[in-house]
This record gives structure tokens, C-alpha cells and sequence, in this order.
């Protein structure tokens, strides 16, 4: 392991790569501590310590690396980009268009990318906007109003136009991370964000811990860490390896068959998307309550209380949200009838399943089969951090829980495992160039 690290930095490329992908997250923390100009930022702190927010609020706070509850020029983070390239993904089922521009190549994925930026900056304008209000109505008893009585449009105006162009900074930075440092910019934003928190959350559970004389929680609190840890990796990695065979073929004069190859059918193809969505779902409901101040109105507190996180109507509604989303885009992410007619078209068989419709007829059934399975695992990692909340209310603060239990750990580990392959296919490519350079070979002219 030591001399593996020891080789990343050895190689002035891939040493290079990751400086440049350290200088962009150092950028990105910076920005994360950018206010939104003319707030108070003392009254908006003593908001949340009187306030108390857990719950759905640290969850998309999390994404954003804490800049969401801190009102920053990237408060809403990368997430509506994420949410837009769901919806582009989503809408080629229903448009046609964007269906053939998906399988036009480069020219294609990059008419769908620029569509998918326009969707970011629309999101990001709706999204400002309604967090620009909850801004003006938070007032605390001890600092006064966050943004100041006077403010009027001007300040709405300019704070739609400071987030919206944060989100799309965040977006640019993650582009050239991709480009010049290791890949995955987008993840390793959302991976920079989630981790940076650790050490605060960590030290916080420690000292509630300490207060309240139950070292065991702590004990208890890591086995859960590992477990879903190990079930983090399994679901991530987890696959279903269908064999295919392929027929004879003439090389030469010599008839030859083909080694077996597999199609992989993933656990969880759909990665945290479904929870991601499932998430934005559950949390409109409340936030329309509070904007039209509904808090008066006893069914729709009860409706507020019964979709808050930890309650049963709330984790029901969430884990078959989660599953309906996993069936939902998994469908969309891979066809079986497309793949049986390309096996069929290439002379390639699943052994003992006649082509055609039998082949798409028996991967639709696999498939069905693992995506319950993997949506039934990912609904329960989803419910840890409210599961662990629920228990240890009064060890385990909301940041903590949601930090180191489903999600974040599903991202952690995921991005984790593909930054380690992009790394390692750079090492490898470098060991095979350091190969021949070591036994130049020479031209015949």
C-alpha cells in the first residue's frame, strides 16, 4: 500500500492531477463561507441554534457542505445540477428528441449537456427564490431579523443571482476537475463537501456522549459505522454476471470461438438517485406549509408532523418512494429487449435461453428479481440515520446521523471506489508506457 501511494506521487502527471484537485476543493470550502450580502450573519446562526432544525434540512445541508444553512453564494450546492441531468434522463422517455440526440456521440452528449445547464440555471432561479424568502421571514430573539426590514426586490434580485451563479461555479469547477485533475468533478464536489463536515460532527456526538456518561452508545454507534460501511460497499459493487457466448468465426483459416463474456447486471444500478428524489418528494410538502404559513391550520400541522423524519408515515412513505424510483430508473438505464436484439445481431446467446424475446423475456426476470432486493437494501440504509436518531436522541446530534449512516456513507464509498480506479488505471497506464520505454522499439523504415 505504501508503495503504491509513494508511485501516485512519483509520476509528475497523476502527482499533478491531484494537486489541481486539491487547489479546486480548498476553492470550493472558501466559497462555502461566502455570506450572501446584506444578511446578518449573527442572527442567522442564533436561527438554527433556537430553532433547532433537524431532520430534512441537514440532509440537503449535507450535500452542500454546509452552506445551505449558512445562506452562501453556494448554498444550494451542486444539487441542482444532479437534479437536472435526472430530469434530462427521465425526459428522454417521454421526447423522443432526446432519445436520438443520447445516440448521436459527441455532437449529441453535448446539445443534452448544454440543455441539461439551462435546466441547472432554471432550478437554481426557483430554488434561490424560495430560499431567498424563508430568509426574510427567520427573526431571533437575540440578533433581530437575518435580512434587514428594508431590504426590498434589489435584495431578492441579488441573491438569486449570487446562488444561482455559486451553482454554477460549483458546476464549471467540477467540469475541470474531470478535465484536468482525477475525474468524477461532480462526485468528488459532493464527496468534498460530506467529508469536511466529519471532524466537527464527530467531535460533537463525542462530547454528547461524554455528557451524558454512555460510553457503550459510542461503541455501539461504531459497529453500526462498520456495518453500513460493509453494506455501503456491497450494494455499490454488488452484480449479477450473466454469461454470453458468441458463435464460431473464421480467423484465417483456422475456426475459432470466442471466450465467454458477461453481462453485469448491477445490485443497485441506480445508485442514490431514488433516494435523492424520494428526498426532494417528501420535503415539498413541508416546505409549501411554511411558505404559506400553514402553521395555523391543524390538519396541515399534523400532515407537517406526520411527513417529519423519525415518524412512521414518513419512513413508510420514504422506503416505497425509494423502491418505486430504484424499479423507475433502473428501467430507463438499461432495456432488455435492446440488449437481446444487439446479442441476437452479433451472433452472441445466453446459454440455454433461445434469442429474442426468451433472452429479453429471462434478463427482465433477473433483473426484477436483483433491483428488489438492491431497492429493498438501499430503502434500509436510507432509514438508518432516522433510526439511529430515534434511539439516541439525546447522544447522537441530526448531523451526525445523517453524516455517518445511509447516504452519505452510499456516497462516500461509491465515489471512493471510482476515484481508486481512476487512479489505478493511471498507474497502470504508466507502468505499461515505463514498460516499453525500458525496451525501445524501432521502426523497420
Amino acid at each position: 500500500m505504501s508503495n503504491t501511494v509513494f508511485n501516485i506521487f512519483r509520476i509528475p502527471d497523476l502527482r499533478k492531477r491531484i494537486i489541481f484537485t486539491l487547489i479546486i476543493l480548498i476553492i470550493y470550502r472558501v466559497g462555502a463561507h461566502i455570506p450572501i450580502p446584506g444578511i446578518n450573519v449573527t442572527a442567522l446562526k442564533h436561527y438554527f441554534e433556537e430553532a433547532a432544525t433537524t431532520g430534512i434540512m441537514d440532509f440537503f445541508d449535507l450535500f452542500s457542505g454546509g452552506a445551505l444553512k449558512r445562506f452562501t453564494i453556494f448554498a444550494l450546492g451542486i444539487m441542482p445540477y444532479i437534479s437536472s441531468s435526472i430530469i434530462i434522463d427521465l425526459m428522454k422517455v417521454v421526447f423522443p428528441y432526446l432519445e436520438r440526440l443520447s445516440k448521436e456521440g459527441h455532437e449529441g452528449q453535448k446539445k443534452l449537456s448544454q440543455y441539461t445547464k439551462y435546466g441547472t440555471v432554471f432550478l437554481c432561479l426557483i430554488q434561490s427564490f424560495g430560499l431567498t424568502v424563508w430568509m426574510r421571514s427567520m427573526r431571533t430573539a437575540v440578533g433581530g431579523a437575518v435580512v434587514p426590514d428594508d431590504a426590498g426586490m434589489g435584495f431578492v434580485i441579488l441573491s438569486m443571482v449570487a446562488i444561482t451563479t455559486g451553482t454554477m461555479v460549483l458546476m464549471w469547477l467540477g467540469e475541470i476537475i474531470t478535465e484536468r485533475g482525477i475525474g468524477n468533478g461532480i462526485s468528488i464536489i459532493i464527496f468534498g463537501g460530506i467529508v469536511v463536515r466529519g471532524p466537527q460532527a464527530f467531535a460533537g456526538t463525542m462530547n454528547k456522549i461524554s455528557e451524558t456518561g454512555e460510553p457503550i452508545v459510542g461503541i455501539i454507534l461504531l459497529g453500526i459505522f462498520l456495518m453500513v460501511i460493509a453494506a455501503s460497499i456491497l450494494l455499490t459493487l454488488g452484480a449479477r454476471r450473466i454469461p454470453v457466448q458468441y458463435g464460431k468465426k473464421m480467423v484465417g483459416n483456422t475456426l475459432t470461438q470466442q471466450n465467454t463474456q458477461y453481462i453485469p447486471l448491477k445490485v443497485n444500478a441506480a445508485g442514490v438517485i431514488p433516494i435523492i428524489f424520494s428526498s426532494a418528494i417528501i420535503m415539498f410538502p413541508s416546505q409549501m406549509i411554511n411558505m404559506i404559513g400553514g402553521s395555523k391550520y391543524e390538519l396541515l400541522n399534523r400532515i407537517q408532523y406526520w411527513l417529519s423524519p423519525g415518524q412512521l408515515p414518513y419512513i413508510l412513505l420514504y422506503s416505497g418512494l425509494i423502491i418505486f424510483f430504484c424499479f423507475f430508473y433502473t428501467s430507463i438505464k438499461f432495456n432488455p429487449v435492446e440488449i437481446a436484439d444487439n446479442l441476437k445481431k452479433y451472433g452472441g446467446f445466453v446459454p440455454g435461453i433461445r434469442p429474442g424475446q426468451n433472452t429479453s423475456d429471462f434478463l427482465m426476470k433477473i433483473l426484477n428479481r436483483i433491483t428488489l432486493s438492491g431497492a429493498i437494501f438501499l430503502a434500509l440504509i436510507a432509514i438508518v440515520p432516522d433510526v439511529i436518531i430515534g434511539i439516541w436522541p439525546e447522544q447522537v446530534s441530526a448531523e451526525m446521523a445523517y453524516l455517518f449512516g445511509g447516504t452519505s456513507l452510499l456516497i462516500i464509498v461509491g465515489v471512493a471506489l471510482d476515484t481508486l480506479k481512476q487512479i489505478e488505471s493511471q498507474l497502470i497506464m504508466r507502468h505499461y508506457d515505463g514498460f516499453i520505454k525500458k525496451t525501445p522499439m524501432r521502426g523497420r523504415f
